[in-house]
């Protein structure tokens, strides 16, 4: 089967499943709300463009679930099966499915991070950022999201579990990554969400830098995507 009517049918389980539609809509609200909340109350803090773009911290975990549920929806019960009989070649299929849940997240995350960015100009007491950095920033933002969420994807693939998959990922963006940042931050940089929010900071010193940051989690991405792979082909064999 062609590539495109596969990623047409992704497209199509993406905007009809009630679970999907609301948890990636939830991006662009959970991180401004936790973006204006952050800057209330931190006055604007000592990094502009990280504290225009705090709230990401949040909206991530919204991605995160997105690219999840995406895969788990389907590879639990009968779903799957019936996909394979219409498309036995599973590479191809969990290209178009990474491809949709990409497409769909780099959209919200583009429009999250350019709301995220006027927001963060305008709120009282808070320094913004200059436009040239915002800009990145708000390219960074989407970039960023959408590697979480396909980092997520992969790891479901290999799970098999949206619970299994939420219980590992959300603990170690919201709890493990500050705690090993604590204790060693030259470590801390190279996870996934530390070494990819680097685009969201002034200048941070150390490494990796902005563009070298994103490069890292599309590493991690890249090999939660080919783990993931891998076991749709040995379980479904």
């Amino acid at each position: 089967m062609p590539f495109r009517p596969l990623l047409h049918a992704e497209w199509i389980k993406i905007r009809t499943l009630r679970p999907l539609v609301g948890t990636l809509c939830a991006v662009l609200p959970a991180t401004a709300v936790c973006t204006a909340l952050s800057a209330a109350g931190s006055g604007g803090g000592s990094d502009p463009l990280f504290s225009a773009f705090a709230g990401v911290s949040l909206g991530q975990v919204a991605a995160v679930a997105f690219g999840a549920t995406a895969v788990t929806s389907e590879v639990r019960g009968a779903a799957l099966r019936l996909t394979l009989c219409a498309v036995p070649d599973r590479r191809r299929w969990f290209a178009a499915k990474a491809t949709a849940i990409a497409l769909s997240v780099l959209a919200v995350g583009l429009v999250t991070g350019l709301v995220t960015l006027v927001l963060g100009r305008l709120l009282p007491g808070t320094a913004g950022p200059t436009w040239p950095e915002g800009l990145r920033g708000a390219l960074g933002c989407g970039v960023y999201l959408t590697l979480m969420a396909l980092f997520a994807a992969g790891v479901a693939a290999v799970l098999r579990s949206g619970t299994a998959t939420l219980g590992v990922l959300v603990p170690l963006l919201l709890i493990v990554s500050f705690v090993i940042g604590d204790l060693s931050a030259g470590i801390a940089d190279f996870l996934p969400d530390r070494a990819g929010q680097a685009v969201l900071h002034s200048g941070r010193e150390g490494t990796p830098g902005p563009w070298t940051g994103l490069a890292v989690t599309g590493l991690w991405t890249a090999t939660a995507l080919l783990a993931g792979v891998r076991s749709l082909r040995r379980r479904d064999a």
